[in-house]
C-alpha cells in the first residue's frame, strides 16, 4: 500500500508573518492525520520560521524549487545545500517554473538527480497545457515528460520519487479534470511510463498525486480512485480549514 501524501505549494504568497499564523492555523488539524504524509512548502524566505514551528512533528516541509548546483554565480538561485538545510521534500518542474521561467526537461532531469544526490524527496510534475489536451495529446506528452525527467535515475532513488500528474488547464482555473479522467491517466500513461522505465514492482511503489483546482469540496472524489496517491495543493492550501480537509479526505 502506498501511504497517501497532500502536499500544499502555496507559491508566492504570504510574508514571514503571515506564513507564522498561517501555520499556526492549520498545524494542530494536520498533526491528527497520522496515516497521510502531510508536507508544506512555503516560499523560500519562511523556510526557516517554519521549520521551526514544524520541529518535533511528523509534518513535512518542502521548498518550491532548486538549483542543480550546489554553489557558483547563479543570482537568485537556491542551493540543494541551503534547501537541505531545512526540506526534507523539493517540487521540482512546476508547470509554472516550465512555463514562465524557462524550465525544460533537461533541467527538471538535473534537478531531480540533484535532489537525489543530496537526500532530499523530489515531488515533479508533469502535465500538458489545453491546446494538448484539446488536440488529444495528453499520452505523447506526459509520458514524454516522465522518460526524459527521469532518464539515467538509479532504480535504488526511483522508488522514493514521488509524482504530480497536473493537467495545466485546471491549474487556477477553477477547471478540474474528473476524478477519473485524472485517474486514467495516472494509471495508463504516468505509471505505465514509470513501469517502462524502472519496470512494474518500483512503478507500484511510487506515489502519484493529482494537482489542478482540488477542493475540500472535491478531493474526496479524487482521492477515493485506486491510482491517484493524494494531492499537490495550490490555493486551498492558503486557508487552513480547507486544506485540513483535504488532508482529512485522503486518511
Amino acid at each position: 500500500m502506498r501511504k497517501p501524501l497532500v502536499a500544499g505549494n502555496w507559491k508566492m504568497n504570504k510574508t514571514v508573518e503571515q506564513a507564522t499564523l498561517l501555520v499556526a492555523d492549520m498545524l494542530p488539524g494536520l498533526e491528527a492525520v497520522r496515516t497521510v504524509d502531510r508536507v508544506l512548502c512555503p516560499p523560500l524566505t519562511s523556510l526557516m520560521v517554519v521549520s521551526g514551528m514544524l520541529a518535533g512533528t511528523e509534518v513535512g516541509l518542502g521548498a518550491q524549487n532548486l538549483h542543480w548546483e550546489e554553489s557558483g554565480a547563479y543570482t537568485g538561485e537556491v542551493s540543494p545545500l541551503m534547501v537541505k538545510e531545512f526540506c526534507k521534500y523539493v517540487i521540482i518542474g512546476h508547470s509554472e517554473r516550465r512555463g514562465y521561467f524557462g524550465e525544460t526537461d533537461e533541467t527538471v532531469n538535473f534537478k531531480v538527480k540533484s535532489a537525489f544526490a543530496h537526500e532530499l524527496l523530489p515531488i515533479v510534475c508533469v502535465g500538458e497545457t489545453l491546446e494538448q489536451y484539446e488536440e488529444g495529446m495528453t499520452k505523447a506528452v506526459v509520458s514524454n515528460q516522465v522518460k526524459k525527467d527521469f532518464e539515467g535515475i538509479d532504480l535504488s532513488s526511483a522508488e522514493n520519487l514521488i509524482v504530480a500528474y497536473e493537467p495545466i488547464w485546471a491549474i487556477g482555473t477553477g477547471k478540474a479534470a474528473s476524478p477519473e479522467q485524472a485517474n486514467d491517466v495516472i494509471k495508463n500513461v504516468v505509471r505505465n511510463s514509470l513501469s517502462s522505465l524502472f519496470g512494474g514492482e518500483i512503478s507500484e511503489k511510487i506515489r502519484i498525486l493529482y494537482g489542478g483546482s482540488v477542493k475540500s469540496q472535491n478531493a474526496g472524489e479524487f482521492f477515493s480512485q485506486t491510482d491517484i496517491d493524494g494531492g499537490l495543493i495550490g490555493g486551498a492550501s492558503l486557508k487552513p480549514e480547507d486544506f485540513v480537509k483535504i488532508v482529512e479526505s485522503a486518511a
